[in-house]
């Protein structure tokens, strides 16, 4: 009883205490804005009042209670978004015990759910939040050679805040696909046969969703994939939930395109080396695309890889959402941007890049992605050109909650900067 007393008080203690953050007004004043939602505030400010943005604009007036952040010659902008990556998920990529982006077993594909696994308490989320990182989308991977399905299941987006009850921000956010020529390895070597995985899937979900009750009552043909996957694809089949395919070669991306016709999904390519190559095609179809625009090495998979890859997408009118695809340097989206514009990228679009575009994607534009009124208050304020290598972040905002700047390196910096001031055992 004593013990359920005291977990109540602190319960109770931590609600209060995130209503307080939620309750503090802001008003970051004089920085050039962007607001992703319209023309560029050259002179503006920015109000956040109970976790959202309760004003944006250049003669905007300023609560008598607010905190005033003084933004001259500074700029403003949404917090950034990582499209992919194992954030969360993965502490030390080689040790398998922290490593839980993938499954081996037969029977369990598309209902596997990274949700259940994020851990709020990585040591790798504050590195990405000082850095301007405020949501990401943690994508399942499918589990290296010993892979049993080229679907490698539901992936969630976060919040990268300091609220443990409240991270994962949306989930399920999309099924993740593998093509391509490793999606070729697992169902059996060619491209074909993936391919075919793929339309099976499909198939078996929407006839198991059209005739639930016969197959519980066993009067309905076996399908290939178990009642839980079959269960996780039924949004998918629906057109509810993303279906994001990892694909980099020109002609794979046409074979997805027309599949995703045929079954009528939401479709996003991720990947996509070789995108540029079928550029007209894939904004024809209204279908987003997930990559790295500093991915550029060739390969068999993909001889046209090339750093104008997000340029020349963006250009023909795709949607573009950047990401690492790493667990641990979703930092280094910012520059990943900025090559991106030096390569022929607009400036706008790199930025609707790592804010609006992966917001639309996976379902959560109405709240993030723009500083426009009632929207989540992810908010920073850059020293300078965001894209820049010599910006810094000066302040982090998350759902209106400004976050430490504290880090495991900062800690460990300050723990050893001066050893003689040690205990005894750090001497010896």
């Amino acid at each position: 009883m004593r013990r359920r007393t005291v977990s109540a008080v602190l319960a109770l203690l931590a609600g209060l205490a995130a209503r307080d953050a939620h309750a503090q007004t802001v008003a970051i004043t004089n920085a050039k804005i962007y607001t992703i939602a319209g023309p560029v505030i050259e002179r503006g400010t920015v109000v956040i009042q109970d976790g959202k943005i309760a004003a944006v604009g250049a003669n905007v007036a300023v609560p008598a209670a607010a905190q005033v952040v003084d933004g001259s010659g500074k700029i403003v902008t949404p917090g950034f978004f990582d499209a992919s990556t194992g954030l969360g998920a993965v502490e030390i990529g080689a040790v398998r015990g922290t490593n839980d982006l993938s499954v081996n077993e037969p029977h369990l594909s598309a209902a596997f759910t990274v949700a259940d696994e994020i851990n709020p308490f990585s040591t790798v989320i504050p590195v990405q939040r000082v850095e301007g990182i405020t949501r990401a989308a943690v994508a399942p991977t499918v589990g290296g050679r010993n892979a049993h399905s080229i679907i490698a299941g539901q992936g969630a987006v976060i919040d990268l805040g300091t609220d443990p009850t409240s991270m994962v921000d949306r989930a399920p956010a999309a099924m993740h696909v593998v093509l391509g020529s490793q999606g070729a390895e697992i169902a059996g070597g060619a491209r074909g046969a993936a391919i075919l995985e793929l339309r099976e899937a499909l198939q078996d979900a929407k006839d198991y969703a059209a005739n639930r009750r016969a197959f519980e009552a066993n009067q309905r043909r076996p399908y290939a994939l178990s009642r839980l996957d079959l269960e996780a694809l039924i949004p998918v089949v629906e057109g509810r939930l993303p279906l994001v395919v990892k694909v980099d070669r020109a002609s794979d991306i046409l074979t997805v395109l027309r599949v995703a016709r045929e079954y009528n999904v939401k479709l996003v390519l991720s990947g996509v080396q070789e995108g540029w190559r079928v550029a007209p095609e894939i904004a024809r179809a209204h279908v987003p695309v997930i990559l790295n625009p500093i991915d550029n090495l060739p390969d068999f998979e993909w001889v046209g890889a090339t750093l104008e890859n997000a340029g020349r997408l963006a250009n023909a009118g795709v949607d573009v959402a950047f990401a690492t695809f790493d667990s641990h340097n979703a930092r280094d989206l910012k520059q990943f941007a900025g090559n991106a514009v030096s390569y022929g990228m607009p400036y706008d679009a790199a930025l609707r890049a790592v804010t609006v575009n992966p917001a639309r994607i996976f379902g959560i534009a109405d709240r993030y992605g723009t500083l426009e009124p009632g929207k989540d208050a992810d908010v920073v304020l850059w020293s300078g050109d965001p894209f820049e290598l010599t910006t810094r972040v000066e302040r982090v905002y998350i759902k209106g909650r400004e976050m430490p700047k504290e880090t495991r390196q900062t800690e460990l910096l300050e723990r050893y900067r001066t050893l003689d001031d040690g205990p005894v055992q750090y001497r010896r």
